[in-house]
Formats: structure tokens, sequence, C-alpha cells
């Protein structure tokens, strides 16, 4: 059975090392968006996985088909049609300059897709999972419904749904976000959302005595994901807690409810070659951990280990074997070279 996402795929520009916008005289192209980096993510960690999305007819987007393909995903679900692939510019950051993004995405194929160019009978047969993130329907357009649609579509065939709110200010307002994720978390089993935006979108607030500074106790994102999980009927409810010393320096671990207990992974702090992409990395590996049936303290530590590695590789993708994100969650760390 195969994993099914949904949502856009970008053309990133960015400026060769750590050169600004405003001062370069060229840039290198990749490809990225939150659902073809999960769906490439798994790829890599051997999963049968299909993307879909809307992209025009033209080279542009078809290169973007093509380096999904060279990596194992299946695109022949992909719509065509639609004028132009979205682009985004990213500015890498350094120290205590942050990075900078800037989105050409309006107009974009998927943006302006129909309901009728998807046919979710179809594009699920043969499938059990089914994917996406909160970028997608704040596009707008009919993408609200069409996600709804697939929801609809998934449950009807006893599919698995996961989603990651991904939220992003510049797409929508945060009152905007919650009422569209409180509509799709109705129909969504497993839930990964880091604990601010848990907190901001589902109205559940940490009990002051379960916090300190920064720091949350256990007690604490146990409450927090078992009031959400109660309220939405949710299976499973990951919680990814980020901390950040600086623009090179963070820290990350999360933790994993099953309905009745907190699971929770290593905390890794990490000098960073790039974060993009980190949190796809970190749903990856958490889909498939659970796919594969890993018990829950073993799946929260493999996701956050897939995460943490992620932070180490140039571009969204994380190009990364079972058998490397198994070291690391198992206490590998030395960083040796491997001869």
């Amino acid at each position: 059975m195969k994993i099914v996402t949904f949502g856009e795929v970008m053309l990133q520009l960015h400026p060769y090392g750590y050169e600004r916008i405003l001062q370069t005289d060229g840039y290198r192209a990749r490809y990225a968006g939150a659902e073809i980096n999960v769906a490439v993510d798994l790829a890599c960690l051997g999963d049968d996985v299909e993307y879909v999305t809307k992209l025009p007819e033209n080279d542009v987007a078809q290169n973007a088909i093509n380096g999904a393909r060279h990596f194992g995903v299946g695109t022949s679900r992909i719509v065509r049609g639609g004028d132009r692939i979205g682009i985004f510019f990213l500015e890498k950051g350094a120290d205590h300059r942050p990075s900078k993004v800037i989105y050409d995405r309006a107009h974009s194929a998927i943006a302006e897709s129909k309901r009728e160019d998807y046919n979710w009978d179809s594009i699920f047969d043969g499938a059990d999972w089914f994917h996406f993130s909160g970028i997608t329907p704040a596009l707008g357009g009919e993408l609200l419904d069409i996600c709804l649609d697939a929801c609809r579509a998934a449950k009807e065939r006893g599919m698995t749904i996961s989603f990651d709110p991904n939220y992003r200010a510049k797409l929508w307002t945060m009152e905007q976000a919650a009422k569209t994720i409180k509509q799709i978390t109705s129909y969504v089993d497993v839930l990964i959302v880091n604990e601010n935006q848990a907190q901001q979108f589902f109205d559940v607030q940490i009990p002051k005595n379960e916090r300190s500074g920064d720091d949350i106790t256990d007690e604490g994102y146990r409450y927090l994901a078992e009031q959400i999980s109660k309220a939405y009927g949710i299976k499973t409810v990951a919680l990814a807690e980020r901390r950040t010393f600086s623009v090179d320096e963070n820290s990350f671990c999360a933790k994993l409810y099953d309905g009745e207990k907190i699971y929770s992974s290593e905390k890794y702090r990490m000098r960073m070659v790039d974060r993009v992409g980190s949190g796809d990395a970190f749903a990856a590996g958490l889909l498939y951990a659970l796919r594969h049936d890993f018990d829950p303290s073993d799946a929260i530590r493999f996701a956050a280990a897939a995460s943490c590695l992620n932070h180490s590789i140039e571009g969204d993708y994380n190009i990364l074997s079972v058998g490397e994100v198994m070291a690391l969650a198992k206490g590998s760390t030395s960083g040796m070279v491997q001869r």
C-alpha cells in the first residue's frame, strides 16, 4: 500500500552561499514544498509514495517532476494545466541575521485548481495513507474544498489521514488559519504540530505550573495533546519543540501522545547547515515509523532523529537511509568518519 501526499511544489531560488538578495548577481535553483518534501523523504526511506499537485506544461515544471521521479516518488497522478509554477526566494541567514523567504506564488497552477481536477477515488487506488499540510488550503481558491473532498474520500476508504498545520504568516492570519485547521482536524488521525501553534489553533493552554520559562514538563505536553485528542477524536498527536539560540544553533526534540501516554525523543542541539525542510523531515520520519509499526517510544525517537539530521543537509529534501536515521535514534552521535 502507498502514501499519497498533496500540495504545491515551487521553484526555489537562493543566492550562492550567504549572499543577500540585495547583493547577489546569481541564484541557484532547487524545488521544494512541504508535501513534496515529505514524499521525497519517505521515498528515500523506502516507502511507496505518490505525490499529487497541479503543474503547467512547461520545462520548469517538468524538471520538478523529473526530480521527484529521480528519488522514486510516483508522479502519475499530477494534474497538468495552468500557467505557472510558484516561486520562492530564500536568503540564508547567519548568526543573528535570520533567513528570509519571499514568495512569488500567486496564480500558480495549483492555487487555481478546480475541484473537478482531482478524482480522489482514482488517486487513492492502492493507498492506505493521505498526508497534507495547512499550506495547501491557505493558497485559497477552491483548495480548502479540494482538501476536504480528499479527506472525505480517504475516510470512506478507511485510510489514515495525517496533517501538519504548518502555519505561514505570509499566507493567512492566525485567525483564518485556526478556523480552517479546526475544520480539517475533525478528519485527522495523526496531527503533527509544534507546541506554540497547538495552543493558538486549538485554544488550549499548557498549565502554568507545567512551565518554567521555555521549558515544559512532559505532563504539560500530555495535557495539551490530550485536550486536542479528545476534542477532535485524533488518535495520535506529535508535538515538536524547537528552541532558537541563533540562526546557526537550535535545539530540537519531540513528544508523541498515543491516546494514553506521552513519549519523548532525545533533545538534540544542532549547529545547522540548513534549517528549511526540517519540519517535513520530522513528519516523514514519523509517518515511516508509524507505518512500520514502531512502538511509540521508538517512533518519536526516529522522527526526531530524521529531523535533526536534515539540518546537516543542503536543501529541503532529507536524503537519508533508514540505517542512518536509526543510528542516530539509537544514540550514535560521535560524528566519526565512516570508512
